[in-house]
């Protein structure tokens, strides 16, 4: 089974070597971090939350993440939580088997861990409906091709139940899975507040980011649900909190920002935010 992109050629370009310089320009891009990553042996975190739009809008904020990631021994294999946007599939769906294709090559999916981690967190389907048509996985992988070549494993699963159980519930099958011998990389994908203008959106995202940094995962459900904070990852991101507050470790934000910032239009904003969780 070969998972085709979806939004190759609308949110990235889809000529690869026009895709690996789009990558390049989000490194040096104002907002970026400012330089090419740096290949070394040591790297502070193994779980991020990172944005998914349109590289044009969030790849800059993504970069940091990623300049960041090059700097650590590579990955075995990758877990990366996103919403479901389409609404197609199960509550909670992993991509069974095969690969992942984009513009950059093909990444094979650890059909064994899927299963295993399906088993551990009792909430998760094996069901590739639910990925067919989803951009907020889709679009890490290029960056991830771009630093660490193909030579990595993918478990992609998609939360369309963003509830703070169903957060518990896959936090604990990351925990035991994170007991492995494997070098394991988990990042939860999720843009932040949606469609209101710049001012307006910073307002929202710094009640979501308090809570973020707080690891105050049911906090962040409640700001969402009662403050209209238009999040559309919170329940990735109530996973990687939890499963932050499991292992001990604390949230550094790393870069905030809104599509106004990256496209000069501030009428109508959508907020992205870089985290890494240290030990």
């Amino acid at each position: 089974m070969i998972r085709r992109p979806a939004v190759a050629g609308s949110f990235y370009e889809d000529d690869p070597e026009k895709l690996k310089r789009q990558i390049s320009y989000c490194f040096t891009h104002p907002l970026g971090p400012g330089s090419y990553p740096l290949v070394s042996k040591e790297g502070p975190s193994n779980i991020y939350i990172v944005p998914h739009a349109g590289y044009m809008y969030s790849g800059p904020i993504a970069a940091h993440v990623y300049a960041e990631l090059a700097l650590a021994t590579p990955p075995e294999l990758v877990v990366i939580l996103g919403p479901n946007h389409t609404g197609l599939g199960s509550y909670v769906a992993a991509f069974p088997s095969g690969e992942w294709e984009t513009p950059l090559g093909s990444v094979p999916i650890d059909h064994e861990t899927v299963r295993k981690l399906a088993v551990e967190s009792e909430v998760i389907d094996l069901d590739e409906r639910a990925h067919l048509y989803e951009h907020s996985i889709e679009v890490q992988l290029p960056f991830l091709q771009y630093v660490f070549g193909n030579n990595f494993k993918l478990v992609p699963i998609v939360i369309m139940m963003q509830t703070p159980e169903v957060a518990e519930y896959i936090s604990e099958g990351l925990y035991r899975l994170l007991g492995s011998q494997k070098r394991i990389l988990i990042l939860a994908s999720t843009d932040m507040n949606h469609y209101d203008p710049h001012e307006e959106t910073l307002k929202k995202d710094q009640l979501a980011i308090e809570k973020i940094l707080s690891l105050d995962y049911r906090g962040l459900y409640h700001a969402v649900q009662d403050s209209d904070v238009t999040m559309c990852g919170y329940g990735p991101t109530m996973t990687v909190m939890r499963l932050a507050r499991k292992m001990g470790k604390r949230p550094i934000l790393m870069k905030h920002a809104t599509s106004g910032d990256t496209s000069g239009d501030k009428s109508s904003v959508v907020g992205y935010l870089t985290v890494k969780f240290i030990d």
